[in-house]
Protein backbone atom coordinates (compact mmCIF):
# COMPACT_ATOMS: atom_id res chain seq x y z
CA UNK A 1 0.00 0.00 0.00
CA UNK A 2 1.10 3.33 -0.82
CA UNK A 3 2.36 5.32 2.39
CA UNK A 4 3.34 8.88 0.18
CA UNK A 5 2.87 11.69 3.14
CA UNK A 6 1.22 14.33 0.48
CA UNK A 7 -0.37 17.30 1.76
CA UNK A 8 -3.64 17.79 0.01
CA UNK A 9 -4.62 21.78 -0.40
CA UNK A 10 -7.06 23.62 -2.00
CA UNK A 11 -9.87 25.78 -1.95
CA UNK A 12 -12.91 24.69 -4.34
CA UNK A 13 -16.16 26.33 -4.95
CA UNK A 14 -19.07 24.09 -4.77
CA UNK A 15 -20.61 22.51 -7.67
CA UNK A 16 -20.77 21.02 -11.17
CA UNK A 17 -18.63 22.77 -12.63
CA UNK A 18 -15.53 22.97 -10.33
CA UNK A 19 -12.46 22.41 -12.45
CA UNK A 20 -9.71 24.04 -10.15
CA UNK A 21 -6.57 22.85 -9.80
CA UNK A 22 -4.72 21.13 -6.69
CA UNK A 23 -1.20 22.97 -5.55
CA UNK A 24 -0.12 20.08 -3.44
CA UNK A 25 2.76 22.73 -1.77
CA UNK A 26 0.65 23.85 1.16
CA UNK A 27 -1.35 22.24 4.30
CA UNK A 28 -3.91 20.70 5.01
CA UNK A 29 -4.74 23.49 7.65
CA UNK A 30 -5.99 25.91 5.12
CA UNK A 31 -10.21 25.48 4.15
CA UNK A 32 -10.45 21.77 3.42
CA UNK A 33 -11.77 21.59 0.08
CA UNK A 34 -15.08 20.55 -2.04
CA UNK A 35 -15.20 17.22 -2.98
CA UNK A 36 -17.14 15.56 -6.25
CA UNK A 37 -18.59 12.21 -6.15
CA UNK A 38 -19.65 10.19 -8.78
CA UNK A 39 -22.10 7.45 -8.50
CA UNK A 40 -22.88 4.95 -11.65
CA UNK A 41 -25.89 4.17 -10.11
CA UNK A 42 -29.36 5.15 -8.94
CA UNK A 43 -29.46 6.47 -5.60
CA UNK A 44 -29.76 3.47 -2.69
CA UNK A 45 -27.43 0.65 -3.83
CA UNK A 46 -24.30 -0.42 -2.38
CA UNK A 47 -22.15 1.99 -4.28
CA UNK A 48 -24.77 5.08 -3.59
CA UNK A 49 -24.24 4.39 0.40
CA UNK A 50 -20.51 3.86 -0.07
CA UNK A 51 -20.49 7.71 -1.57
CA UNK A 52 -23.23 8.85 1.40
CA UNK A 53 -21.06 7.23 3.72
CA UNK A 54 -17.84 8.55 2.74
CA UNK A 55 -19.19 12.31 2.32
CA UNK A 56 -20.63 12.00 6.07
CA UNK A 57 -17.25 10.70 7.25
CA UNK A 58 -15.05 13.15 5.26
CA UNK A 59 -16.94 15.79 6.80
CA UNK A 60 -16.99 14.76 10.09
CA UNK A 61 -13.10 14.42 10.23
CA UNK A 62 -12.86 18.05 8.51
CA UNK A 63 -10.78 16.48 5.45
CA UNK A 64 -13.23 18.27 3.25
CA UNK A 65 -15.98 20.90 4.03
CA UNK A 66 -18.61 19.37 1.60
CA UNK A 67 -19.57 17.21 -1.59
CA UNK A 68 -21.76 17.25 -4.42
CA UNK A 69 -22.82 13.66 -5.43
CA UNK A 70 -24.22 13.16 -8.84
CA UNK A 71 -25.96 9.96 -9.55
CA UNK A 72 -26.33 8.14 -13.10
CA UNK A 73 -27.34 4.80 -13.04
CA UNK A 74 -27.96 1.77 -15.70
CA UNK A 75 -26.36 -1.63 -16.78
CA UNK A 76 -24.34 -2.23 -14.31
CA UNK A 77 -22.32 1.46 -14.12
CA UNK A 78 -21.60 1.05 -18.36
CA UNK A 79 -24.05 3.97 -18.95
CA UNK A 80 -22.47 6.54 -16.42
CA UNK A 81 -18.53 5.49 -16.91
CA UNK A 82 -18.86 7.85 -20.80
CA UNK A 83 -19.69 10.75 -18.66
CA UNK A 84 -17.09 10.29 -15.90
CA UNK A 85 -14.45 9.67 -18.29
CA UNK A 86 -15.17 12.62 -20.83
CA UNK A 87 -16.96 15.18 -19.04
CA UNK A 88 -15.25 14.91 -15.60
CA UNK A 89 -11.72 14.36 -17.51
CA UNK A 90 -9.45 16.62 -15.56
CA UNK A 91 -11.16 17.17 -12.14
CA UNK A 92 -8.46 17.13 -9.76
CA UNK A 93 -11.22 17.17 -6.83
CA UNK A 94 -13.28 14.00 -8.64
CA UNK A 95 -14.50 10.61 -7.25
CA UNK A 96 -16.28 8.05 -8.75
CA UNK A 97 -17.58 5.13 -6.53
CA UNK A 98 -17.19 1.70 -8.13
CA UNK A 99 -16.46 -2.62 -8.32
CA UNK A 100 -15.84 -5.52 -8.99
CA UNK A 101 -19.68 -5.62 -11.13
CA UNK A 102 -18.53 -2.92 -12.83
CA UNK A 103 -15.68 -5.27 -14.07
CA UNK A 104 -18.29 -8.12 -15.20
CA UNK A 105 -21.01 -5.35 -16.53
CA UNK A 106 -18.54 -3.92 -18.88
CA UNK A 107 -16.94 -7.27 -20.14
CA UNK A 108 -20.51 -8.91 -20.64
CA UNK A 109 -21.79 -5.38 -22.03
CA UNK A 110 -19.16 -5.73 -24.31
CA UNK A 111 -18.80 -1.51 -23.02
CA UNK A 112 -16.41 0.66 -25.26
CA UNK A 113 -15.29 2.73 -22.10
CA UNK A 114 -13.28 0.66 -19.78
CA UNK A 115 -12.36 1.05 -16.05
CA UNK A 116 -8.41 1.51 -17.28
CA UNK A 117 -9.46 4.50 -18.87
CA UNK A 118 -10.34 6.54 -15.42
CA UNK A 119 -7.22 6.71 -12.92
CA UNK A 120 -7.24 3.98 -9.68
CA UNK A 121 -7.37 5.74 -6.46
CA UNK A 122 -8.61 3.34 -4.06
CA UNK A 123 -9.89 -0.41 -2.76
CA UNK A 124 -11.58 0.49 0.19
CA UNK A 125 -14.32 -2.28 1.34
CA UNK A 126 -15.46 -5.75 0.69
CA UNK A 127 -18.74 -7.97 1.33
CA UNK A 128 -17.61 -11.78 1.11
CA UNK A 129 -20.45 -14.04 -0.19
CA UNK A 130 -22.16 -17.49 1.38
CA UNK A 131 -23.26 -20.21 0.06
CA UNK A 132 -26.66 -21.91 1.91
CA UNK A 133 -28.97 -24.22 1.46
CA UNK A 134 -32.64 -24.99 2.83
CA UNK A 135 -32.36 -26.49 6.33
CA UNK A 136 -33.90 -29.98 4.78
CA UNK A 137 -31.15 -30.10 2.09
CA UNK A 138 -29.04 -33.68 2.75
CA UNK A 139 -26.00 -31.54 1.88
CA UNK A 140 -24.57 -30.65 5.45
CA UNK A 141 -20.96 -29.11 4.10
CA UNK A 142 -19.67 -27.12 0.87
CA UNK A 143 -17.89 -30.43 0.08
CA UNK A 144 -20.99 -32.32 -0.34
CA UNK A 145 -21.75 -28.78 -2.49
CA UNK A 146 -19.12 -29.63 -5.36
CA UNK A 147 -19.59 -33.60 -5.02
CA UNK A 148 -23.09 -33.08 -6.37
CA UNK A 149 -22.22 -30.21 -8.86
CA UNK A 150 -19.29 -32.55 -10.12
CA UNK A 151 -22.08 -35.56 -10.26
CA UNK A 152 -24.43 -33.47 -12.22
CA UNK A 153 -24.17 -29.49 -12.35
CA UNK A 154 -27.50 -29.79 -14.07
CA UNK A 155 -29.41 -31.29 -11.01
CA UNK A 156 -28.05 -28.55 -8.68
CA UNK A 157 -29.62 -25.07 -9.32
CA UNK A 158 -28.62 -22.49 -7.44
CA UNK A 159 -29.61 -18.71 -7.29
CA UNK A 160 -28.28 -15.96 -6.80
CA UNK A 161 -28.35 -12.14 -8.40
CA UNK A 162 -28.22 -11.38 -11.92
CA UNK A 163 -26.28 -13.73 -14.49
CA UNK A 164 -22.63 -12.67 -14.79
CA UNK A 165 -22.92 -10.50 -11.10
CA UNK A 166 -20.65 -11.77 -8.25
CA UNK A 167 -22.59 -14.45 -7.37
CA UNK A 168 -23.15 -15.85 -10.39
CA UNK A 169 -18.99 -15.33 -10.97
CA UNK A 170 -18.21 -16.93 -7.52
CA UNK A 171 -20.08 -20.24 -8.90
CA UNK A 172 -18.25 -20.47 -11.91
CA UNK A 173 -14.99 -20.00 -10.10
CA UNK A 174 -16.32 -22.84 -7.74
CA UNK A 175 -17.07 -25.00 -10.48
CA UNK A 176 -14.06 -24.35 -12.10
CA UNK A 177 -11.99 -25.05 -9.25
CA UNK A 178 -13.21 -28.95 -9.02
CA UNK A 179 -13.37 -29.00 -12.64
CA UNK A 180 -16.93 -28.95 -13.41
CA UNK A 181 -17.38 -26.58 -16.96
CA UNK A 182 -19.27 -22.94 -15.40
CA UNK A 183 -21.06 -23.62 -19.40
CA UNK A 184 -22.88 -26.53 -17.86
CA UNK A 185 -24.20 -25.12 -14.54
CA UNK A 186 -27.76 -24.14 -13.72
CA UNK A 187 -27.58 -20.81 -12.49
CA UNK A 188 -30.85 -19.17 -11.52
CA UNK A 189 -31.00 -15.28 -11.72
CA UNK A 190 -32.96 -13.09 -9.37
CA UNK A 191 -33.34 -8.99 -9.27
CA UNK A 192 -33.79 -9.05 -5.84
CA UNK A 193 -32.44 -10.98 -2.89
CA UNK A 194 -36.18 -11.53 -1.37
CA UNK A 195 -36.74 -13.95 -4.25
CA UNK A 196 -33.84 -15.96 -3.76
CA UNK A 197 -34.76 -16.15 -0.29
CA UNK A 198 -38.23 -17.42 -0.82
CA UNK A 199 -37.09 -20.23 -3.70
CA UNK A 200 -34.92 -21.30 -1.11
CA UNK A 201 -37.45 -21.58 1.64
CA UNK A 202 -39.85 -23.08 -0.85
CA UNK A 203 -37.33 -25.82 -2.06
CA UNK A 204 -37.35 -24.68 -5.89
CA UNK A 205 -33.68 -24.46 -6.03
CA UNK A 206 -30.54 -26.45 -4.57
CA UNK A 207 -28.59 -23.66 -3.14
CA UNK A 208 -28.45 -19.65 -2.93
CA UNK A 209 -25.26 -17.43 -3.38
CA UNK A 210 -25.67 -14.11 -1.90
CA UNK A 211 -24.06 -11.71 0.58
CA UNK A 212 -24.58 -12.77 4.20
CA UNK A 213 -26.74 -10.61 5.12
CA UNK A 214 -29.52 -11.41 2.44
CA UNK A 215 -29.83 -15.05 4.80
CA UNK A 216 -28.50 -14.39 8.18
CA UNK A 217 -32.08 -13.36 9.44
CA UNK A 218 -32.61 -17.26 8.01
CA UNK A 219 -29.76 -18.69 8.48
CA UNK A 220 -30.28 -17.76 12.66
CA UNK A 221 -33.53 -18.87 12.30
CA UNK A 222 -32.48 -22.32 11.44
CA UNK A 223 -34.54 -22.10 7.97
CA UNK A 224 -31.41 -22.25 6.07
CA UNK A 225 -28.23 -23.56 6.30
CA UNK A 226 -24.97 -21.91 5.98
CA UNK A 227 -22.35 -23.86 4.18
CA UNK A 228 -19.67 -21.44 3.49
CA UNK A 229 -18.41 -17.94 3.18
CA UNK A 230 -16.07 -16.52 0.33
CA UNK A 231 -13.82 -14.54 2.54
CA UNK A 232 -10.07 -15.17 3.24
CA UNK A 233 -10.22 -16.02 6.48
CA UNK A 234 -13.01 -16.94 9.26
CA UNK A 235 -15.50 -14.23 9.74
CA UNK A 236 -16.36 -13.01 13.70
CA UNK A 237 -19.77 -14.24 14.49
CA UNK A 238 -20.16 -16.07 11.79
CA UNK A 239 -20.37 -19.72 12.33
CA UNK A 240 -18.79 -20.83 8.77
CA UNK A 241 -16.13 -22.39 7.78
CA UNK A 242 -14.22 -20.60 4.64
CA UNK A 243 -14.90 -22.27 0.82
CA UNK A 244 -10.32 -22.46 1.35
CA UNK A 245 -10.79 -24.90 4.31
CA UNK A 246 -13.38 -27.42 3.15
CA UNK A 247 -10.46 -28.04 -0.27
CA UNK A 248 -12.03 -25.35 -2.61
CA UNK A 249 -9.87 -22.92 -3.97
CA UNK A 250 -11.81 -19.83 -4.64
CA UNK A 251 -12.20 -16.33 -2.59
CA UNK A 252 -14.24 -13.72 -3.48
CA UNK A 253 -14.75 -10.06 -2.14
CA UNK A 254 -18.08 -8.27 -3.96
CA UNK A 255 -15.16 -5.19 -3.42
CA UNK A 256 -15.75 -1.29 -4.06
CA UNK A 257 -13.60 1.33 -4.94
CA UNK A 258 -13.25 5.19 -6.23
CA UNK A 259 -11.20 6.15 -9.30
CA UNK A 260 -10.11 9.54 -10.01
CA UNK A 261 -10.78 10.76 -13.65
CA UNK A 262 -8.63 10.34 -16.66
CA UNK A 263 -5.96 13.31 -17.11
CA UNK A 264 -5.10 13.98 -13.45
CA UNK A 265 -1.70 14.79 -12.83
CA UNK A 266 0.48 12.67 -10.56
CA UNK A 267 0.27 15.50 -7.92
CA UNK A 268 -3.22 15.37 -7.69
CA UNK A 269 -3.84 11.76 -7.78
CA UNK A 270 -1.14 11.67 -4.64
CA UNK A 271 -3.18 14.47 -2.72
CA UNK A 272 -6.24 12.59 -3.37
CA UNK A 273 -4.94 8.93 -2.30
CA UNK A 274 -3.87 10.63 0.78
CA UNK A 275 -7.03 11.84 1.39
CA UNK A 276 -8.32 8.35 1.72
CA UNK A 277 -5.43 6.98 3.38
CA UNK A 278 -6.69 9.64 6.07
CA UNK A 279 -10.56 8.67 5.47
CA UNK A 280 -9.72 4.90 5.94
CA UNK A 281 -7.46 5.03 8.93
CA UNK A 282 -10.17 7.47 11.00
CA UNK A 283 -12.00 6.23 13.90
CA UNK A 284 -15.81 7.31 12.04
CA UNK A 285 -14.95 5.74 9.12
CA UNK A 286 -13.77 2.27 11.29
CA UNK A 287 -17.12 2.73 12.94
CA UNK A 288 -18.85 2.97 10.04
CA UNK A 289 -17.68 0.04 8.12
CA UNK A 290 -18.05 -2.29 11.59
CA UNK A 291 -21.87 -0.91 11.46
CA UNK A 292 -22.69 -1.71 8.40
CA UNK A 293 -20.43 -5.24 8.49
CA UNK A 294 -18.31 -4.08 5.56
CA UNK A 295 -14.66 -5.45 5.22
CA UNK A 296 -11.88 -2.69 5.16
CA UNK A 297 -9.20 -3.95 2.45
CA UNK A 298 -7.78 -1.06 1.63
CA UNK A 299 -5.68 -0.98 -1.18
CA UNK A 300 -4.00 2.25 -3.01
CA UNK A 301 -1.97 3.75 -6.03
CA UNK A 302 0.08 1.31 -7.60
CA UNK A 303 -1.25 -1.62 -5.82
CA UNK A 304 -4.61 -0.87 -6.37
CA UNK A 305 -4.06 -0.26 -10.19
CA UNK A 306 -2.25 -3.40 -10.41
CA UNK A 307 -5.41 -5.72 -8.50
CA UNK A 308 -7.54 -4.03 -11.32
CA UNK A 309 -6.04 -5.71 -14.04
CA UNK A 310 -5.28 -9.10 -12.20
CA UNK A 311 -9.14 -8.96 -11.06
CA UNK A 312 -10.30 -8.01 -15.13
CA UNK A 313 -8.52 -10.86 -16.57
CA UNK A 314 -10.08 -13.44 -13.55
CA UNK A 315 -13.74 -11.69 -14.10
CA UNK A 316 -13.59 -12.42 -17.79
CA UNK A 317 -12.06 -15.34 -18.00
CA UNK A 318 -15.16 -16.76 -16.10
CA UNK A 319 -17.31 -15.01 -17.68
CA UNK A 320 -15.90 -16.78 -21.03
CA UNK A 321 -16.45 -19.93 -19.39
CA UNK A 322 -20.02 -19.28 -18.34
CA UNK A 323 -20.91 -17.80 -21.96
CA UNK A 324 -21.20 -14.54 -20.83
CA UNK A 325 -18.21 -13.14 -22.57
CA UNK A 326 -16.78 -13.34 -26.24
Amino acid sequence: MLTRRHALLGSFAAGAAVQAQWSIGAALAQSPTQLQMFVPAAPGGGWDQTARTMEQVLRTEKLISGAQITNVGGAGGTVGLPQFTNQWKGRPNALMVSGMVMVGAIIANKAPVKLSQTTPIARLTGEFLALVVPASSPFRTAKDFVAALKADPAKVPVCGGSAGGSDHILLGLMAKSVGVAPAKLAYVPYAGGGQAVASLLGNQVAAGISGYGEFSEQVKAGKLRLLAISADKRQPGIDAPTLKEQGIDVELFNWRGVFAPPNVSADQRAAMITLIEKMAGSPAWLDEVRKRDWTPILLTGEAYAGFLQEETARIEAILRDLGLAA
